[in-house]
């Protein structure tokens, strides 16, 4: 009676370690269950920044919440001669084709912020593909040109994301000089935000319809132009192929 008592335990306890064997080696998000659970899973990243030598840096602007002050940046990129990248938002692009148009004629950059401005973490995979493909489409029907870049909503991804994103063969590109400007801040404190904190091969975060944004970018080229750097989209400043990203979010030439 005793031994069936131990072979019956030992047959539970030998279940029992099949089934947490089992539950360890599911995949979630691209990795194990067991590297989730003690730590070890691999967390992929965004470019927030770029590991270069030149004095260069890129401009970028969110584009979802009113367009009142749009006209004044594409004027105050034209008048010091740089470039930059609008991350848009499919709504956006629906509400105001006429400044797409505009900006894609300017030669700014154009990519896609999603299509309603989700946290793309709460999302399942099937309707992060429904924001890209959705804001995608908008925006390539009035730009005549291949969007490759995406900026995740309030900086917000996981694996699942960035996954779905190096399938649809875009970039998902972050910041690591943020302006804070729909904060409400002064132009100059904006200002300072970024000459403080820039650095070679920085991606500046900037929104087109912030509150001082117009008083605040002036301020900030002209500063950038005396320092030295050269100010460009974000396309112009990262490596296309052939490099990889570190865990800070750094892109590095192979």
């Amino acid at each position: 009676m005793k031994f069936l008592v131990v072979k019956s335990k030992t047959i539970k306890i030998a279940l029992l370690l099949i089934c947490v064997a089992i539950l360890l080696s599911i995949s979630y998000n691209g990795a194990t269950s067991a590297s989730v659970f003690f730590g070890t899973a691999p967390r992929k990243v965004p470019i927030y920044s770029v590991d270069t030598t030149n004095k260069q840096v890129a401009i970028t602007f969110d584009t979802a919440w009113g367009a009142d002050k749009t006209e004044g940046v594409l004027k105050t990129l034209k008048e010091f001669n740089v470039n930059a990248t609008f991350f848009m938002v499919g709504f956006w692009v629906e509400k105001y084709p006429e400044l797409v148009k505009q900006i894609n004629e300017q030669g700014i950059e154009i990519g896609t912020h999603s299509n309603t401005h989700p946290d793309f973490v709460k999302l399942s995979k099937e309707d992060m593909r429904l924001e890209l493909d959705s804001s995608i489409e908008k925006i390539e029907k009035i730009t005549n040109k291949k969007v490759e870049l995406f900026r995740a909503p309030y900086g917000s991804y996981n694996n699942t994301m960035l996954n779905l994103c190096d399938e649809l063969n875009l970039k998902t590109i972050q910041w690591d000089v943020d302006t804070l400007d729909w904060k409400g801040l002064s132009a100059m404190e904006i200002t300072n935000r970024v000459i403080n904190n820039v650095k070679n091969g920085s991606i500046i975060l900037c929104h087109n319809n912030s509150d001082h944004i117009l008083d605040a970018l002036p301020l900030i080229l002209d500063r950038l132009n005396k320092m030295g750097y050269k100010v460009t989209s974000v396309g112009d400043l990262i490596y296309k192929d052939n490099y990889q990203i570190d865990n800070l979010g750094i892109q590095h030439k192979k």
